[in-house]
């Protein structure tokens, strides 16, 4: 027969296609089965909670890991190897290490330990030390995908998220408070510019409905070099703060309109300079000379004389 055709032989073993075609079908059945078992997991996940669908996901990785681990090691043992020698396989795992699977190693180990840590999960968004910022979309055996608000896919090794600081924008499903600054011109009537930013947070659709706890606030912050500096404090919807750009340029935007509409200025920068001396005179006496020095050029310009 085809299948018992002798191809080539190794270590005194005669590989004929038979031999392959075992492991071959149990490796392809496994990585049927792994997708399939990660689909229904994934629309399972549509239609549950937050908390429920983090649990499916952890639950639907688990049992991926565990087919292809288990995949692999029928495989094997159609091939003939023994992997059931724990000393065979310790000894294999050594030599992977030792040709520099260190890192893979290690990123599988924080990935599942990411899985049952829920420091950062599947839905949060998040902040990388160098100001990337996306949602979780997936936590794999090696990284992590944090896709962007430009809708960039960025691959994080799961040891790197888990060493590094970051900022979890969503942990627990709770919003967080946010900070919008402005400035209005010196001499402003102060409660007229809280009643306008209050107003502005009220129009955008993100800010929250106001509790014991998160309300929504003005503070003047400082004496700037020609304003006074406020904060809008507002308390955004779980959704606002996974589009911080969008929530920022929607509240200036509105703060904008509400200090229009009550007359309020927002002043440019301004400088105050002070003349002390001037061709050899001081203060009044260097004004009045710099005052006619312009009159006699503006007469020489008018007689057609030549300036200099």
């Amino acid at each position: 027969m085809v299948l018992e055709y002798p191809l080539f032989t190794v270590a005194g073993v005669t590989v004929t296609l038979a031999y392959l075609l075992a492991p071959v079908l149990i490796l392809s059945v496994t990585l049927l089965l792994a997708g399939a078992v990660g689909g229904l997991f994934t629309r399972l996940r549509r239609h549950a909670s937050a908390g429920q669908a983090y649990v499916l996901y952890v639950l639907g990785q688990l049992l991926r890991y565990g087919i292809i681990f288990a995949g692999v090691v029928a495989a094997g043992s159609a091939l003939g190897l023994n992997l059931t020698s724990l000393s065979l396989f310790a000894g294999a795992l050594g030599v992977g290490i030792g040709l520099g699977l260190q890192d893979i190693v290690r990123n599988f180990t924080y990935g599942i330990l990411l899985l049952f840590d829920r420091s950062v999960e599947v839905g949060d968004f998040v902040e990388l030390e160098d100001g990337t910022a996306g949602q979780v979309v997936a936590i794999g055996p090696r990284a992590t995908t944090i896709t962007t608000n430009d809708n960039v896919d960025i691959l994080i090794p799961n040891a790197d998220l888990m060493s590094k600081p970051l900022v979890n924008w969503t942990r627990n499903r709770t919003t967080r408070r946010v900070r919008v600054p402005f400035s209005v011109a010196y001499g402003t009537d102060k409660e007229l510019v809280k009643k306008a930013a209050l107003e502005a947070a009220r129009s955008v659709p993100y800010t929250m409905p106001e509790t014991e706890r998160e309300q929504t606030q003005v503070w003047l912050t400082g004496f700037g070099a020609s304003a006074l500096e406020f904060q809008l404090i507002v308390w955004p919807t779980l959704e606002a703060v996974k589009r911080r750009g969008r929530m920022m340029s929607a509240y200036r935007w509105a703060i904008d309109d509400a200090l229009r509409r009550h007359g309020i200025e927002i002043p440019f920068p301004q400088r105050d300079i002070r003349l002390r001396a001037l061709f050899g005179a001081e203060e009044e006496e260097a004004l009045a000379r710099l005052a006619a020095a312009r009159g006699d050029r503006a007469q020489g310009r008018a007689a057609g004389e030549p300036t200099s």
